[in-house]
């Protein structure tokens, strides 16, 4: 049963897409019609020409009919050629219109798909394999396209076939018709052990195919690593055995398919034995012409053709339909960040942060225990703790990347989870250690803060972020590519394009997760220059090992045990008064959090 459930999941995924290509599914089953309609028919020109020609010998049939003449010749000649071309015609418009709707479905799954990973929590991202995600993305919505055109259409178009010749067969010999019927029924018998073994061979294939595009991926994402550290052998050794167990389960499925198709082969030589066996006697007997016995066994070879390439698309369905599964699976993953069902309006904040009992567990133990913690506007925080303590977990509870199993999480007293959720993260702007650039153009990468920022709007942006110096030096300006993640730029460089980002996006919360980490004193000096720019007047979140950075907060609190405690507290350094005592977090990350009022 786990082929059926499979190719059930499948045409699940694949049914809400079907209605908008209706009229060119309808279009093509009916020149699909026409196409078997046309098959039937096209041996019937050769029957008459063989008993004509029969008759015109002396022979005498069974059945009256005319001789041979060059009238009767010519006209089966042109009745063939015209039968073949508007089959020929139908097969075409079929193939195109099944193509055309199927390549459009697999075109809508994938953005479906897409769009639902794209939205999917942090949570699932997290522990999600991107490479075996983006091998469902895009080789398996590629092969449910084999549901509809490689394998799809034929098989119907081949179902049809032998339906029809079978009716026609049955009646031009009842007798014979019974071992066509008998071949279907022993291939029905073959196809329903082989393509469950297909299917399951198949969904191994592309597990181990997402395993090999993970590590793939990883090694060439990780290439500096790799390279400095010589893991290529290691790396080479693993890649090898995932290589091999998929090799050993492709080979099975195709081992599979093959043995089917040829069994049904051997199936399609033991009926034309017979008919021709038997045939040939009632022929000799009288009860059926010779034309009779041409077009039988013209009928049985091409209703027997349908069971041979049902043999072969079974296979390829079975191994589509493993592929749909797979999508399937990513499509039923459901979403656990989701908007409101009534949504309330937030506007524009002010920053008040509060979090009330909050507790975050992410199945191993609580990250959070029934913290709370409020921060006016105005107000400066730094929090300190061991790495894993709690503090960038903080962080995404505001944004809702992640929401607390138990408290609330407010934003100037409203509750994140009542607010939708384009609205509440266009209250944050995000500066990463790690800054994360997408491939395009600098300019590109800017206005990812607001798309709809003139060309002025983002080099003022840059200009700000003490960026356009360095875009300017570049041989095509704002119009350089920056490469795959910013590969191109230096650590400084792509961290300023990030504040410029962040600065375009003008939102009244801005995160900076150790944005000035590992750069040297010049770069670090640069971007803590665009940095105050754009924290000016703002909510800012600030991951941060530098040490100035964290006496500029008001309090200091320490995140332990899923718990925060107050470590000290002292004044601004805007009022011109030092820290009530030394800062040291040379051992230990901080989390500043730095609230300046409205202008």
């Amino acid at each position: 049963m786990a082929e059926h459930s499979a190719l059930r999941r499948t045409l699940r995924v694949i049914r809400p897409h079907l209605r908008p290509q209706t009229t060119l599914i309808a279009g093509g089953s009916l020149a699909l019609l026409l196409e078997v309609a046309f098959r039937v028919l096209e041996p019937w020109p050769v029957k008459f020409v063989v008993d004509a020609v029969t008759r015109s010998l002396g022979a005498d049939l069974a059945e009256p009919g005319p001789v041979a003449t060059t009238q009767l010749l010519l006209a089966c000649g042109l009745a063939t050629i015209s039968i073949v071309g508007l089959r020929a015609v139908s097969n075409y418009v079929a193939t195109v219109a099944f193509a055309l709707a199927g390549s459009r479905i697999a075109t809508a799954v994938r953005q479906r798909v897409f769009d639902h990973v794209a939205h999917l929590s942090r949570r699932f991202h997290t522990s999600s394999r991107s490479g075996d995600v983006v091998q469902r993305l895009v080789a398996d919505v590629g092969r449910l396209q084999e549901v509809a055109i490689t394998a799809g259409l034929p098989l119907i178009v081949n179902v049809f076939t032998l339906v029809a010749m079978s009716g026609v067969m049955l009646w031009i010999d009842p007798a014979l018709a019974v071992v066509v019927a008998g071949a279907a029924l022993v291939y029905v018998v073959f196809a329903r052990t082989s393509t469950e073994n297909i299917t399951t061979a198949a969904r191994k294939t592309r597990r181990n195919e997402g395993d090999l595009a993970n590590l793939a991926q990883e090694t060439l994402g990780a290439i500096q690593v790799v390279q400095t550290y010589s893991l290529q052998g290691e790396l080479s050794r693993r890649f090898t055995a995932s290589n091999k167990r998929s090799l050993t389960e492709g080979v099975k499925a195709r081992r599979l398919a093959a043995a089917l198709e040829r069994r049904t082969d051997v199936l399609i030589g033991v009926a034309t034995a017979i008919v021709l066996v038997f045939g040939g006697s009632r022929v000799a007997n009288g009860a059926m012409t010779p034309g009779d016995l041409v077009i039988f066994l013209t009928y049985l070879k091409t209703a027997m053709k349908p069971l041979r390439d049902l043999a072969k698309y079974t296979g390829r369905i079975a191994r589509a339909a493993a592929s749909g599964e797979r999508v399937a699976d990513l499509l039923d993953t459901e979403n656990d960040i989701v908007d409101p069902e009534h949504p309330v309006e937030l506007g524009r904040v002010e920053g008040r942060i509060d979090l009330v009992g909050v507790t975050v567990d992410h199945g191993d133990g609580p990250v959070l225990a029934g913290v709370d913690l409020r921060i006016e506007p105005g107000e400066r925080v730094a929090l300190v703790g061991a790495s894993g303590s709690g503090k960038s977990t903080l962080t995404t509870l505001l944004p809702r990347l992640l929401d607390p199993v138990a408290g609330q999480v407010r934003i100037d007293g409203t509750d994140v989870r009542d607010v939708r959720l384009a609205d509440l993260r266009a209250q944050f702007s995000v500066v990463l250690q790690d800054t994360v650039l997408l491939s395009g153009t600098i300019a590109d990468n800017i206005r990812h803060g607001n798309l709809d920022a003139s060309d002025d709007d983002v080099r003022r942006a840059a200009h700000l972020a003490r960026a356009d110096g360095f875009i300017a030096r570049m041989p095509n300006g704002y119009d350089s590519l920056v490469g795959e993640r910013g590969v191109t730029l230096s650590g400084g460089e792509r961290q300023r394009i990030a504040v410029a980002r962040a600065l375009l996006r003008d939102a009244p919360i801005v995160i900076l997760d150790e944005a000035t980490t590992g750069l040297d004193e010049e770069n670090a000096a640069a971007v803590r220059d665009a940095i105050a720019t754009l924290t000016a007047d703002r909510t800012t979140l600030i991951v941060t090992h530098d040490d100035d950075h964290a006496r500029e907060a008001d309090r200091v609190l320490r995140v332990e045990d899923g718990r925060v405690t107050e470590v000290t507290a002292h004044a601004s350094p805007d009022a011109g008064a030092a820290p009530t005592e030394p800062l040291d977090f040379r051992s230990t990350l901080s989390l500043a959090v730095v609230t300046r009022g409205s202008s």
